[in-house]
């Protein structure tokens, strides 16, 4: 079984804080993906946009459900990427 990972930011306490503690955070996530890496536990790791651009993939019945205003490259790459993961499954 494989599992994926979701940190979130709240973005106005993101705002609140200086560069510094920024940096400070992104490179103790840094530390724990290498953690994960050397333990073989890390497959990959990808920057998303804010939760305010979020949109909801669900897989129901055989196919995939969308919610969203419009379909992005974003969206038609994830729905791509899905069908192919199910395709080799």
């Amino acid at each position: 079984m494989k599992y994926i990972c979701l940190g979130y930011m709240d973005p106005k306490k993101w705002e609140t804080m200086s560069e510094r503690e920024r940096n400070a955070m992104i490179d103790e996530c840094f530390a724990y993906d290498d953690v994960l890496r050397k333990k073989g536990h890390f497959v990959g790791g990808e920057a998303l946009q804010s939760a305010r651009n979020a949109t909801t993939l669900r897989w129901t019945n055989g196919k995939v459900l969308m919610y969203a205003d419009k379909r992005t490259e974003a969206i038609k790459g994830a729905l791509d990427e899905t069908s192919r993961r199910r395709a080799v499954q």
